[in-house]
């Protein structure tokens, strides 16, 4: 998709654009703040970079997580981000240059259909920053199970929340739901690494 925006937002306008899409969708982005990049660390040290070759990303918002993916990603790698909010989908496409990734318009909920457009079946590790319990019962569940569904064996779905609401779902459907912890975030965070 083209870039929609007449340049890149400052870090300051990217707050801003952040802090306008929460107070509009607070359901949508569970936060007021980005990632901080203590998060991003702590989650991101979970995935096998030697390994992981078909990487998805539900809800970037301004691409805390996304550009440290890449920055870390094998050269062949591929990284598919979903995201519902046109703003971020402009500001994604404005931000990143790289060929290695695919911004798609679109529910967590469709990520067959948004892998399967790619010629992809299976993806290595899904990481999701979707306030899950503030989602529809029917949402939650349909993205959890598409989710588990398309990873290969061996990886993972990883989670960030700033609940433990989710877990109980999470471990109603994945084989092993290990949690860790980040204090140095606002808000901190819990991470959920799930196994399929």
């Amino acid at each position: 998709m083209p870039c929609e925006l007449s340049r890149i937002p400052t870090r300051r306008e990217q707050w801003a654009l952040f802090a306008k899409n929460f107070f509009q969708h607070p359901k949508m982005l569970g936060s007021l703040f980005p990632s901080s990049r203590f998060l991003v660390e702590r989650l991101l040290r979970k995935i096998d970079w030697n390994e992981a070759r078909v990487i998805v990303e539900y809800g970037p918002g301004v691409g805390s997580f996304t550009a440290e993916i890449l920055r870390r990603m094998r050269p062949d790698a591929l990284l598919i981000v979903i995201e519902t909010n046109p703003d971020f989908v402009d500001f994604l496409n404005c931000s990143f240059s790289d060929t290695r990734l695919r911004v798609v318009r679109a529910s967590a909920a469709e990520v067959k259909r948004v892998l399967g457009e790619k010629g992809l079946t299976r993806a290595d590790f899904v990481i999701s920053g979707i306030p899950l319990s503030t989602l529809q019962d029917r949402e939650r569940e349909e993205i959890l199970r598409n989710t588990h569904q398309v990873l290969r064996p061996g990886g993972a779905l990883l989670v960030y929340q700033f609940s433990t609401r989710a877990l109980p779902d999470l471990r109603r459907i994945y084989s092993r739901v290990t949690r860790s912890f980040e204090p140095f975030n606002l808000l901190p965070a819990q991470i959920f690494h799930c196994a399929p």
